[in-house]
C-alpha cells in the first residue's frame, strides 16, 4: 500500500475511479454479451462503442481540467456536465 501514498484517497477521488472501472468492467461484458458494431454518428469518424467510451473519457478529463483551470465554482458541476458529455458521446457519437 505504500505505492498508493503519494495518492490524495479522498472520497470524490475513489468514487471516481470506482465508477470507472465499473464503466470497463461494465462495457466488456457487453462486448463479449452482444459485440459492438462499427457506426458513425455526430463524431467524424466512425467508431465503436469502446471508441466512444475511450473518446468520451477523454474529453470528460478535458472538461475537467479546463473547469479546473477557468473557474473557481465546485468541481461537481464539472463533473456533471462531463457525465452529461460522456452519455451524450455514447449514445449519438
Amino acid at each position: 500500500m505504500e505505492s498508493l501514498a503519494w495518492m490524495a484517497w479522498t472520497t470524490p477521488v475513489a468514487v471516481f475511479f470506482s465508477c470507472i472501472a465499473l464503466m470497463l468492467v461494465g462495457m466488456t461484458i457487453w462486448q463479449v454479451k452482444s459485440p459492438s458494431i462499427a457506426r458513425r454518428g455526430f463524431l467524424p469518424l466512425i467508431t465503436t462503442r469502446g471508441d466512444r467510451l475511450f473518446l468520451g473519457l477523454l474529453s470528460a478529463a478535458y472538461i475537467n481540467l479546463a473547469w479546473t483551470g477557468f473557474t473557481h465554482l465546485s468541481q461537481w458541476f464539472a463533473a456533471g456536465i462531463a457525465f452529461v458529455w460522456l452519455l451524450v458521446v455514447m449514445r449519438w457519437g
